[in-house]
């Protein structure tokens, strides 16, 4: 089919299904991540996730019976695994998506194709973008949602537990002694997070002293000899599985390394701390308690 042909498809599968829709009932409204309000004319019951995260979002807010559509890499929970893929975060399958009927789309700010969630928004189909930055950001994405599917008391509880569980993280850790650490995103090329990144504000909480946190890309590209200057006392790498400790294998060659020296190559599973989802808080406390085993073995 040509793009013609395929927009053409498109647009009128987006006539069916507006002409299909539910009679109003309430109006709810949302503002996004882009500080944009997304109002739909009912909570909606029909939703298309873009991004593993945000797929984990959606369920924390309660409104997993709602999704008719996920991306690749979308494992958590469970049973989205069992959710009709749109394939790549990248490159959404656009005839696909038209054929289930979302009633709302969830986008990923930074990781979705701009053109592909303006085209869908042409279509008819509202699209709320994500991406929290900070722990009130993750709390509030889920109240957003549950707004937006109708599901606000579950979603509610479940921001309020989020919030709860890292004040007391903050709070247990205030007074700790501070860890210099380095922690690992990516091998080749080898990546880290600087203070405004999640995972570096997980580490502040911590007690962390992030050794690249004033670099200003959230995500910088490094190299070993950076890593060697800056000698952490500890670094945290979530490989490149849930088990794989892959990554930490690479410091043991240089025996100098104070991490390497004190025993404090540390790994935390990557599902846990790289997605802004509640799951945060579990890996938090998980980030916590291996710099407590660094600042036992000084």
């Amino acid at each position: 089919m040509t793009f013609r042909g395929m927009r053409g498809a498109l647009v009128v599968g987006a006539g069916l299904l507006l002409a299909g829709a539910e009679p109003a009932h309430a109006e709810v409204c949302a503002v996004d991540d882009l500080d944009r309000e997304v109002c739909l004319a009912s909570p909606a019951e029909r939703i298309a996730v873009l991004s593993p995260g945000a797929t984990e979002l959606v369920y924390a807010a309660g409104a997993g019976e709602a999704v008719v559509a996920v991306v690749d890499y979308s494992d958590y929970p469970p049973e989205a695994r069992e959710v009709p893929s749109l394939g790549s975060h990248t490159r959404i399958d656009m005839e696909r998506l038209v054929a289930l009927r979302p009633e709302l789309v969830i986008g990923w700010v930074t990781g979705n194709p701009p053109e592909q969630l303006e085209t869908i928004e042409t279509l008819g189909v509202p699209v709320f973008y994500l991406e929290p930055h900070t722990f009130d950001g993750v709390a509030s994405a889920i109240e957003r949602l549950g707004t937006l599917a109708g599901t606000a008391e579950v979603a509610s509880r479940e921001a309020r537990r989020f919030r709860d569980g890292m004040a007391e993280i903050r709070e247990r850790h205030a007074d700790r002694a501070p860890v210099r650490v380095f922690y690992q995103v990516w091998d080749e090329p080898l990546m880290t997070i600087n203070d405004a990144h999640l995972i570096g504000k997980v580490l502040t909480v911590c007690g962390g002293i992030n050794v690249f946190g004033d670099l200003e890309r959230r995500v910088p590209r490094i190299g070993d000899a950076s890593v060697l200057d800056a000698d952490p006392e500890a670094i945290l790498a979530g490989g490149m599985g849930e088990a794989n400790r892959g990554w930490l294998t690479h410091w043991e060659q240089y025996p100098s390394l104070t991490a390497v020296a004190r025993d404090n190559l540390f790994f935390v599973p990557r599902s846990l701390i790289q997605r802004p989802t509640p799951r945060l808080l579990e890996g938090s406390r998980l980030f916590c308690e291996r710099l407590e085993d660094a600042r036992a073995r000084r």
